[in-house]
């Protein structure tokens, strides 16, 4: 490409899809690049109550699918790829992408988010998508008047929890601990679901099944017993790590490669910024995902404002 972009930004879920709508409104040249599914972990998580204005239809397909039909009515441009690397090395900055295709740009926004953790033990990686899910939105109605198990304690595990229900007849959780992590209303809402049954202190130490998930052993953390439990599907939420491999040594990051970046979302190189799940932050989030992204077209539009001429 011989265009020189305003800024590329990396990842099409809410903090990308913003800030390419902010930058567009600001009249600046925007091209947004996902490699996977546009509305990032948001677009497959079925329950978003909790985002502001979002009680019609408060799903997360159908607020990531208005976010970016507004995104691209405003003129962002949307392509499918994966980032592979950067040279930033002069004032131009160019984005490498995994088909060969260099893009040329004043600013980059890494918006590119997190993904769901592996717990690294037997039969998941065997059994994924026989029966081993991360996304209850993708896979639940496979589970219809069936059992399943859900693992983790926070709020994407007890949410996706309550959401199962609505297919299963059963839905275990394994939760290491005596307590959920997860917000008070949503364990309130779970507790008091009959089809929920909570296996405090426990973990799952293996995944089994002839082709297919046919049960778990769970190991009680107190007691050390191992104990089988027969199921249909095992459901994971155990924590996410940052898509950011793309961007080591360009970007400032820490132990587990979230990207740093300040309130404006400036990271340590110039011109670059990091909006939503793939930065260092306290709260991950729709709401302050899409914050981030307009945080970020906004300095990206002074950025260029001050190092350009017009």
């Amino acid at each position: 490409m011989d265009k020189i972009y305003d800024v590329v930004i990396i990842g099409g879920g809410p903090a990308g899809l913003a800030a390419g709508l902010y930058a567009s409104r600001a009249r600046m040249s925007a091209i947004i690049i996902e490699k996977a599914k546009w509305g990032g972990q948001a677009g497959t998580t079925e329950e978003l109550e909790n985002y502001p204005g979002s009680v019609e239809m408060p799903t997360g397909p159908k607020l990531m699918e208005r976010m970016r039909s507004q995104a691209e009515a405003f003129g962002t441009e949307l392509i499918k790829g994966e980032v592979t690397g950067f040279d930033i090395t002069d004032k131009v900055k160019i984005v490498k992408i995994a088909n060969g295709q260099d893009i040329s740009t004043k600013t980059i926004i890494i918006a590119s988010g997190a993904q769901p953790m592996l717990l690294g033990i037997p039969g998941e990686l065997e059994l994924r998508g026989k029966g081993v899910s991360y996304c209850a939105t993708c896979d639940a109605d496979f589970f219809e008047e069936l059992e399943v198990v859900v693992v983790g304690g926070g709020d994407a595990a007890v949410e996706e929890a309550i959401y199962l229900t609505k297919f299963a007849d059963k839905v275990s959780v394994v939760h290491r601990r005596n307590e959920f992590r997860a917000a008070k209303s949503i364990v309130e809402k779970a507790l008091n679901n009959d089809k929920i049954n909570v296996i405090w202190d426990s973990v799952v130490e293996e995944i089994y099944g002839d082709g297919i998930v046919e049960g778990v052993k769970l190991k009680n953390v107190k007691t050390n017993e191992v104990t089988d439990l027969r199921t249909d599907g095992v459901f994971m939420f155990v924590g996410t790590k940052p898509i950011s491999e793309f961007a080591k040594g360009v970007v400032e990051m820490d132990q587990k490669g979230y990207i740093k970046a300040d309130e404006e979302m400036r990271t340590s190189a110039e011109g670059i910024y990091a909006a939503g799940d793939v930065r260092v932050k306290s709260l991950r989030q729709v709401i302050t995902a899409a914050a981030d992204g307009a945080i970020a077209a906004v300095n990206a539009e002074k950025y260029i404002e001050k190092n350009f001429e017009h």
